[in-house]
Order: structure tokens, then C-alpha cells, then sequence
């Protein structure tokens, strides 16, 4: 026998006109009508109905009005004057006490799937390393480690997964001892989900005893922090701030004491790296001001005119763009998530499988419902003073997005080798290049060993790294 009624799940649907859900109940199976019941009293239908019949009608994210666009300020990476180069100083030695302290924890989207790639398994568990094959869970395990021993600290590290993804990525830390991290200091949780809804705001049904649901994005991340008990996580271990990153881009420097120190200094509750963009039709989302609150336009949205638009120096008008790089104040997200979430979902036209009325799986040939989903950027013109400070594409930035090509795993292995060579040639280390410029050698130094450039010139200056490379060579540390 179910725990769920029909009258009990009837009385939670009825008040937003959802009980067609039901109406294969009693057809259903004692374990069928759970899964279905279980699936209902997670949802926060008052909300979910509000939020679908508001993307019926056009009421989400769209019809930006363009002309009151501006490009956001930012700050350079590079110090244009004294008082910048003060204030970067000043920033590192905050950013450096704050981990020493305690007051961070790591944060990794993890949700997706390596089904782009042609792998079959969580995104964070494809091996990418240029000699030894890691995985990029591995990748940021590591530099989390160096970390934790450089400030003599615990970083603790959250990652959220999806249903789809969750037993899987939960089972690969365990069968791999979570690369030598304290397990009590990893925690894992499940992002949350939305039903889909058809062209007239009823929820579907996949099966008859299951609704069609779909990952709410990753802005879903906030309200997934609160459900899960992560926040009070934080808040039990004086966690203060969560550095964000998403789990395709292994190159992300995991705790940047610079970046720590400049959200902490400026009292931001939210912060974003920047990346300059290689030219207009690079596809970022672009970091603008709008009646005065800084928002992200997506690169869809931007009509050429702007995409294209330069400034007096001939450089891009709007040309900061957003890597998804965050630092986020633990009590900037107890505000946004106290109650409701306070963000807006984006809708999405998509093809949702539905069973007709006689229970039949039905494929739909053209798009015949909505998904919802939240997208991370969109709370910070909900934040107070936000940050935004420019990123070097090469030390923080290399996706893993495409089979090949740009953003792919042999892209991003260049990228990393590259980052490589940078370091131990700004340590006085003779390193192998061909003619047009490129690397003659392979290299790989594990992030439990150096995670920075400084990190590189320690271990070269005690004889761990040789002056010079040859020609054709490997370099592996681990």
C-alpha cells in the first residue's frame, strides 16, 4: 500500500489546477503511486504554477531594453596605478587570512553529463590530463589539497549533482579514495528539478506514474544549498564565501586570494571573473549595466550592432564576458532563499515525451511544452556591490565543451601545457619550443604540487624542477 492518498496529493494540486497528474492513479502499482506521490510533495507547486503561467505569457527574462545597455565596469588584472596596485596587495593578504581562516569552501556545478563528448559517464569523472589521465574531479581534488597545505586550512568542497548523475559521482570518489581529501570535508547534493509544463500550464506526464522533470539550472544551485542543508553546513563551519565553478573548466584557479580579497574589501555579495573576449561573435554572456544594476546579457540577445560595437581605442564596447567564475557571500544566499527563491526562470520551447490518455508514450515531433530553468547570473542585480575583476584567460579559463575543436579535451590540454610552460619559464627554466612557437615537450605537474607560478619557482629553487627540459622530453610531477 502507497503512504500517499489520492485526496491527501489531491488537496496539495487541486489550489493550482494540477490534479490531472492523477488520473492514472488507480491504475498505478502500490510502488508507482509512491514514486508519483514522492515526486509531488517535492514540488513547491504555488510557486512552480506562478513561474509557468508567468513564461506562458511572456513574463521572464527577454525584451531587454537594448538602448539603456551599457558595459559594465570591471577591474583590470593588471594595476593601472598605485593606488590599484595598493589595493591588489592589500586584497591578496585579505584573501590569504580568509582561507587561513577557514571562511571558504569550493563549489562545483556537476550536474551534467559527458554525452557531448561521446563519454558515457558524469562530466567530472572524463580524464583529460595531458601523461597521467586524470579526471577533472581529480584535477580540482588536487588543487583543493595544495590549498589546504600552503594556508594550513579546510577547504571544504560541495558539489551538486543531478538525479541522473548523482549514484554514479558519489560511487567515483568513493572508488577513488576522494584523491586523499577527508571525506567528512566533501558533500555532495542533488540539483533540484521542475516539471515540464504544455502550451496551456499543466504539468506532463512521462508516464503514468511519472512526471516529466527536468534540471532547473544552474541557477537552481541557491535554492539547492538551502534544501539540501549545505547552507548550514557553512554556517556551522564559519564558512563565509563560496568560490563557484563549474565542473568543464579544470584551468579555474579553485581559491584565488586576490579574487577572495577584492569581494571580501569591496563588500560585494556576489562576484564574477571576466574574460576579455577574443572577438565579437565569442560566444559569453556579456556583463552590463541596466538602470543601474549590473546583469548578463546573453550573447542570443545582443544584436551584432552591439556584439560588434567598439569603444574610442578600437577595442569592443561590450567585451567582458562571463566565464562563470563566482565568489558568493553565504548570507547573500540565506537572503535570496528565505522563502521563496527570489530569481526569475527563463523558459525553454522543447520537445517533452507525454503520455496521451490512454497511457501511450508520445514523442512529439515539434516542440509542445516549456521547461524552466534558473540561470546563476541572474542574482547578481539582486546582490549588493557587485564585483566584477578581469580574468587571464590562459591561468583561469579552458573548457571542455566539444569533441574538438575549440573548448575540447585536446584544446584544453594545449591550454594547460601552455599554463605550464609559463610558470617554469618565469622560473628560469629552459623549455623546449619549435619554430612557430609551440611547445617541443610534454608537460605535467600535478596541482598538489604547484598551483600557482610562485608554487613552480619554490620547487625549481630546491632542485625539485631542473633548469632545462630537452628537446622532444617529458616532464611529469606528481
Amino acid at each position: 500500500m502507497s503512504k500517499y492518498t489520492k485526496e491527501q496529493l489531491a488537496a496539495i494540486l487541486e489550489p493550482v489546477g494540477q490534479t490531472q497528474v492523477l488520473r492514472f492513479w488507480e491504475k498505478l502499482a502500490p510502488a508507482e503511486q509512491e514514486h508519483l506521490g514522492d515526486q509531488i510533495t517535492s514540488i513547491r507547486w504555488a510557486e512552480v504554477s506562478r513561474w509557468s503561467q508567468n513564461a506562458l505569457h511572456g513574463g521572464e527574462s527577454t525584451g531587454i531594453p537594448l538602448e539603456k545597455l551599457v558595459p559594465a565596469p570591471y577591474a583590470p588584472l593588471k594595476p593601472e596605478n598605485a593606488a590599484q596596485s595598493a589595493t591588489q596587495a592589500e586584497a591578496i593578504a585579505v584573501g590569504e587570512e580568509l582561507l587561513r581562516q577557514g571562511k571558504v569552501a569550493g563549489f562545483t556545478v556537476a550536474g551534467g553529463q559527458g554525452t557531448r563528448l561521446g563519454y558515457d559517464g558524469p562530466k567530472g569523472t572524463y580524464c583529460f590530463s595531458p601523461v597521467r589521465n586524470k579526471s577533472l574531479f581529480q584535477y580540482f581534488a588536487e588543487a583543493l589539497l595544495r590549498n589546504m597545505e600552503k594556508y594550513q586550512t579546510v577547504i571544504p568542497w560541495y558539489i551538486m549533482t543531478s538525479p541522473a548523475n548523482h549514484q554514479a559521482t558519489v560511487e567515483f570518489f568513493e572508488d577513488n579514495g576522494y584523491f586523499g581529501l577527508d571525506k567528512a570535508n566533501v558533500r555532495f547534493f542533488i540539483q533540484g528539478q521542475l516539471p515540464g509544463f504544455d502550451q496551456n500550464g499543466k504539468a506532463i506526464l512521462e508516464a503514468p506514474g511519472s512526471l516529466a522533470l527536468f534540471a532547473n539550472g544552474h541557477g537552481g544551485t541557491l535554492a539547492a544549498l538551502r534544501d539540501s542543508g549545505t547552507l548550514d553546513d557553512m554556517e556551522a563551519r564559519g564558512v563565509e564565501y563560496l568560490a563557484y565553478w563549474q565542473v568543464d573548466n579544470p584551468l579555474v584557479s579553485v581559491c584565488d586570494p586576490l579574487f577572495l580579497g577584492l569581494h571580501h574589501l569591496s563588500g560585494s555579495e556576489m562576484s564574477a571573473r571576466a574574460l576579455i573576449k577574443r572577438d565579437a561573435m565569442e560566444k559569453l554572456g556579456h556583463f552590463c549595466i541596466l538602470d543601474g544594476q549590473t546583469i548578463i546579457v546573453e550573447y542570443s540577445d545582443m544584436p551584432m550592432d552591439l556584439l560588434k560595437q567598439t569603444d574610442e581605442s578600437g577595442r569592443l564596447r561590450f567585451r567582458a564576458g562571463s566565464p562563470a567564475i563566482h565568489v558568493i557571500s553565504r548570507q547573500f544566499i540565506r537572503r535570496l532563499t528565505n522563502g521563496t527563491l527570489a530569481l526569475t526562470p527563463h523558459r525553454a520551447l522543447k520537445k517533452i515525451s507525454y503520455v496521451d490518455e490512454n497511457g501511450a508514450l508520445v514523442k512529439p515531433e515539434a516542440p509542445n511544452g516549456i521547461k524552466l530553468e534558473f540561470f546563476i547570473f541572474d542574482a547578481l542585480p539582486l546582490a549588493k556591490n557587485p564585483m566584477i575583476l578581469e580574468a587571464d584567460r590562459s591561468e583561469q579559463f579552458a573548457a571542455i565543451k566539444n569533441p574538438a575543436g575549440s573548448d575540447s579535451p585536446d584544446s584544453c590540454r594545449a591550454d594547460l601545457q601552455e599554463r605550464t610552460a609559463k610558470w617554469l619559464e618565469v622560473a628560469g627554466v629552459a623549455v623546449p619550443r619549435k619554430a612557430d612557437g609551440s611547445l617541443d615537450a610534454t608537460l605535467e605537474i600535478s596541482l598538489k604540487r604547484a598551483v600557482c607560478a610562485a608554487d613552480v619557482k619554490a620547487l625549481v629553487d630546491d632542485g625539485v624542477i631542473a633548469k632545462a627540459i630537452p628537446a622532444g622530453g617529458t616532464l611529469v610531477l606528481d
